[in-house]
């Protein structure tokens, strides 16, 4: 009777540290499926905001598309008033101007961001952010390949959105110090 007393004794005592290791094994895998939802949604995240991004981009490149076949028509049917040395002038400048080099391009791109941040940023009195990797200062710039040139439209995109919530916690926070300024003076 004793025997089996103590084997029953030891018998749940086994039970009961199994239960505790698979407990402790469940816990930690819990703990990777959440980590690993919450990878999940923040990669579903990603995906939208580039796949915004990737629309938005094919939208554009569609309209400045339809933009310059008007164009192009225009001086098709301009072209044919003006005198011939005229119309060998804009021959040739129409021929220039379809020979866009990837430097020029790159010099574009950062004119235009630069424009577009002070514009942003005139009446916030922020300081500019740094030009994204592939829009850099120095006198050497990369060449543009379709690749290094949508990284470097995304890391644009990026800073402007980075801008925008800087933006609104700067208006969140003003607004939450005029709110206490208001209930202190009262």
């Amino acid at each position: 009777m004793r025997l089996t007393a103590i084997n029953c004794f030891y018998s749940c005592d086994r039970i009961k540290d199994e239960f505790q290791f698979l407990q402790a094994q469940y816990h930690s895998l819990k703990l990777e499926c959440d980590k690993l939802a919450s990878e999940k949604s923040e990669m579903q995240r990603h995906y939208i905001m580039y796949y915004e991004m990737s629309y938005g981009l094919n939208i554009e490149m569609h309209k400045q598309a339809e933009i310059v076949k008007r164009l192009n028509g225009i001086c098709a049917q301009v072209l044919p008033y003006l005198s011939q040395e005229h119309q060998q002038q804009v021959l040739g400048a129409i021929e220039r101007a379809k020979q866009v080099t990837p430097p020029e391009m790159n010099s574009i791109i950062r004119q235009q961001l630069q424009a577009h941040q002070l514009s942003q940023l005139q009446g916030l009195a922020l300081p500019m952010t740094p030009l994204p990797l592939g829009l850099s200062q120095s006198a050497g710039l990369p060449a543009v390949t379709s690749s290094s040139g949508l990284f470097s439209l995304s890391s644009i995109l990026a800073s402007q959105a980075q801008l925008a919530k800087e933006d609104k916690s700067t208006r969140e926070t003003s607004d939450s110090h005029r709110e206490e300024d208001g209930d202190k003076s009262d």
